[in-house]
């Protein structure tokens, strides 16, 4: 079918508003110029009587010929003007020839006439409004096409798709490859190309557009004609539709983009998302409606379009799966999403009951072109042996909606706009893990479920799994049994991230959660903290005592202090904005100790810290004097001093704060060096992870154990000699495969029973094995950490709210694998689809599938009360 291809329309029966407003003001003007003619009358001032005349005249003219073009010579408005006109003539006439009539009966036939042209104006011209729809990517078309066809559809509107071109960005950010997608949108969908529209001639009523980013975008650029700025100057309603839908939660970098500055109304989900936008954007611009991309996956899957060519034979008798591949993913961690996509490849080899469909974001390849360029050639070598293999259906079409209802089932990351889709459609989703690129073995469920949070008072009874369950070892002997459930209703989500026993209360303590739990007898007590972040990661980690329990913030906006004694809560405003930052783009948090009775916080990115009384929470700031200032991700208290882990670079600091002593290492052995997790890059990061002392007849051990470093050094702390510290098992930065992630080797699990004394414990991470070590002989034995698999299996969620930022789905794990999951062997709750569908209405305040029309409603509503 031909696309269509529409001109701005240029004839009759057709009056803007702002043509209709132009009008009004001028019959304002002429009941002004009325009373002033009456004014010179009786003044005699027959001059600018007669000026004043003429130029009414001439303005009911043009009001008259205004008229006629927009609503043809018919128009009863337009045989009043010409009267009206003709009033005028007759007393200007008058005037000329010296017969000077009486001013107020000139006011009044004036004031008459112009009154029935007035209700003529008001009642006899409709006005129509007009309305464009600015989309760039054909892809993104659905998050705007509802509405528009709500605005085609009303006989006094015309509405306008006018696509706009976009960029690629050059390394350099400049403007590289041209796009234009107006011929790919849906052949139903009349276009006007953007030369041909003129904003400033035909200033529309409304525009709609569904990129907020202007130039802030690193991998595309729109037009920069089309900016929200420029746009904003040529309407009285801007309105935003995000080109995405979520599932459940936004991304920082979507709480504050140029264009919500400009935009006059901001379209978003549901009522819950207003929380995640910059306070700087007001909350007025903010309108819950829902997602125009839920109206069309809805409609689309309730009555699915044919199947484009090629996909009939590939997909015949086979359950589709949908296979979503994001930028997100990518760029989290490249080598890690290029393995996946070939384990998902070979998962679905030889199956004969499964078509695997997949789907790359539409900005996957020149986002690898822009910023993973080394990565490009694997890339393209997976899509290539994907496509020629013939086997699955590779779809690069603009229409995602088509995709969707033709599939069965969701696979892909979380952090994608599709899964809300599959989500409000009602189809299962099994989200991927990235890392995992091998079916389970035997033991790999060990590397997710052994992950303890070791305590520092050497209490490690309890544990708090990845489900938000609690697990208890009764004898303190780290072989645990299911002791609860932590009541989140949610399946993951990291909520909690600590239990600890303080006299007869256990304290669960949060991560995600803005609360934190007391457990008495098995029964839970929720204390509630003030809802103040919808992001993940409210804390970042906790410290304690035997009085009091510190809630350390990430996003959190306050450091919350719990008695224990009274169960008072206090809040401290600053520590958040101290201890944690935005450094280089990249969010850092610097480290904490006691250190007397305070607790020392670290600056990510220089070498101040705040020193805050336990008891009183005042606080003090003093700087280390270190030359290498350049923020401490650890401190290691040890006596009067405090040793500086550093953040960035690879000098160990130890300073006195009360003689303001300061020391600096920095001789570290050959071969030492920082590998960045994810990415794998060396680099002058993070190197160490915690320190141990231990003297021994007269002679001084000091081991520090590595964060991102390669190895464990030893060090002399008067000659400052620096080596390597031989771990007496061969240590290694990464796990086995994707069930054992790791972002280093792991280090000392430094316990207050364990200071000074010889023996420490060592955590393994890339093995999940905790070792009791003797520093000074290196003899080991290895301390158990027991889970029964089968007790695992038996509190394996399945298919379950999953958390507040993805509503319902399955996590791929070594007990759900892909394989399981295409093989339907799934451990814990099977899928339910009325269940999702009712979870995933708490993020689209329209379940409908009407939103398109809600939004165009309240845009027309508004428009009139600027009229």
């Amino acid at each position: 079918m031909a696309k269509k291809v529409a001109e701005p329309y240029k004839g009759t029966g057709k009056m803007r508003k702002a043509q209709k407003r132009q009008i009004e003001e001028f019959t304002t003007l002429l009941k002004q110029a009325h009373k002033e003619i009456k004014r010179c009358i009786e003044t005699h001032n027959t001059a600018a009587a007669m000026d004043l005349l003429a130029q009414c005249q001439e303005g009911a003219v043009r009001t008259g010929e205004l008229i006629e073009k927009t609503e043809g010579e018919d128009c009863p408005a337009i045989r009043l003007v010409e009267n009206y006109c003709e009033l005028v003539y007759q007393i200007y006439g008058e005037l000329n020839r010296g017969q000077d009539g009486k001013a107020g009966n000139v006011h009044k036939k004036l004031h008459r006439l112009l009154i029935q042209v007035e209700n003529s104006i008001r009642n006899d011209v409709k006005v129509r409004l007009e309305m464009v729809f600015l989309p760039y990517k054909a892809s993104m078309w659905d998050s705007l096409e509802s509405v528009w066809q709500a605005a085609d559809a009303d006989p006094a509107c015309d509405a306008y798709v006018v696509p706009i071109p976009y960029y690629d960005r050059n390394p350099d950010g400049s403007l590289g490859t041209y796009h234009y997608e107006g011929n790919d949108l849906p052949s139903y969908v009349p276009t006007v190309h953007y030369d041909k529209y003129s904003f400033e001639d035909r200033k529309p009523d409304a525009v709609f557009i569904h990129t907020p980013y202007d130039n802030a975008n690193y991998v595309t650029s729109i037009d920069p004609r089309f900016y929200s700025g420029q746009l904003k100057k040529h309407t009285e309603c801007l309105v935003y539709i995000p080109y995405y839908a979520t599932a459940g939660g936004m991304s920082e970098a979507q709480a504050q983009c140029p264009a919500y500055y400009n935009a006059d109304y901001i379209i978003i989900q549901a009522p819950k998302y207003c929380n995640f936008f910059d306070q700087s954007v007001p909350r007025e611009k903010l309108i819950p409606l829902g997602s125009p991309k839920f109206d069309r996956v809805i409609r689309m899957c309730g009555d699915p379009p044919e199947l484009p060519e090629g996909w009939k034979e590939k997909s015949a008798g086979k359950k589709v799966y949908f296979y979503n591949t994001s930028l997100q993913g990518m760029l989290g961690d490249t080598e890690a999403f290029l393995k996946k996509m070939e384990y998902v490849f070979q998962c679905f080899r030889g199956r004969d009951e499964a078509c695997l469909l997949w789907r790359p974001h539409p900005l996957l390849e020149s986002t690898f072109r822009s910023m993973r360029p080394m990565y490009k050639p694997i890339y393209d070598a997976l899509r290539d042996e994907f496509v020629n293999d013939g086997a699955g259906i590779y779809d690069d079409t603009p229409d995602i909606e088509t995709a969707i209802a033709h599939s069965d089932a969701y696979i892909g990351d979380a952090g994608t706009s599709v899964t809300s889709l599959f989500g409000v459609a009602g189809k299962p989703l099994f989200i991927l893990n990235n890392y995992i690129n091998t079916p389970p073995g035997d033991e790999d469920w060990r590397g997710e479920a052994v992950n303890p949070v070791l305590d520092i008072w050497g209490d490690d009874r309890y544990q708090i799994t990845k489900n938000n369950q609690l697990w208890f070892a009764e004898n303190n002997d780290y072989h645990y049994k299911f002791y609860m459930d932590l009541g989140t209703g949610y399946s993951s989500g990291g909520y909690y991230i600590k239990a600890v026993e303080i006299r007869d209360k256990i304290y669960v303590l949060p991560g995600n959660a803005q609360d934190f739990l007391i457990i008495q007898d098995k029964k839970i007590r929720k204390i509630n903290l003030p809802y103040k972040t919808t992001q993940a990661g409210a804390f970042w980690s906790y410290r304690y005592n035997e009085k009091y329990i510190f809630l350390l913030p990430n996003q959190y906006p306050w450091l919350v202090r719990i008695d224990t004694i009274t169960e008072k809560i206090s809040y401290v405003d600053g520590i958040n904005q101290f201890n944690v930052r935005n450094v280089e783009g990249e969010r850092r948090v610097g480290g904490v100790c006691p250190y007397g009775n305070e607790l020392v916080f670290a600056s990510p990115e220089d070498n101040r810290f705040l020193f805050l009384d336990m008891d009183t929470l005042e606080g003090r700031v003093l700087t280390s004097g270190s030359k290498c200032g350049l923020g401490a991700q650890g401190i290691v208290p040890e006596g009067d001093n405090l040793w500086l882990l550093p953040l960035n670079g690879t000098v160990l600091t130890c300073w006195n704060p009360k003689t303001e002593e300061t020391r600096e290492y920095g001789d570290l052995p050959e071969g030492f060096r920082s590998v960045q997790w994810p990415h794998n890059l060396e680099c002058e990061e993070r190197p160490f992870g915690a320190m141990v002392f231990y003297e021994e007849n007269g002679k001084e051990n000091i081991v520090i154990s590595p964060s991102w470093g390669n190895m464990y050094v030893s060090l002399d702390r008067e000659t400052g000699k620096m080596e390597e510290w031989e771990t007496p098992l061969p240590f290694q930065n990464r796990g086995r495969n994707g069930y054992f992630t790791a972002g280093g080797m792991g280090g000392f699990v430094v316990g207050y029973s364990e200071c000074g004394k010889a023996n420490y414990r060592i955590w393994y991470a890339p093995e999940r094995k905790l070792y009791d070590v003797n520093i000074t002989t290196k003899e080991y034995r290895e301390i158990p950490i027991e889970f029964d698999p089968d007790e695992l299996k038996a509190h394996e969620p399945g298919f379950m709210e999953e958390s507040e930022w993805m509503q319902y789905c399955l996590n791929e794990g070594a007990f759900n694998s892909l394989g399981d999951f295409l093989d339907g062997r799934v451990t814990g709750n099977q899928f339910d689809r009325d269940r999702q569908i009712k979870a995933f209405s708490k993020i689209n305040a329209d379940t409908e599938g009407v939103c398109g029309e809600n939004v165009y409603r309240f845009v027309r509503e508004k428009i009139g009360n600027l009229a």
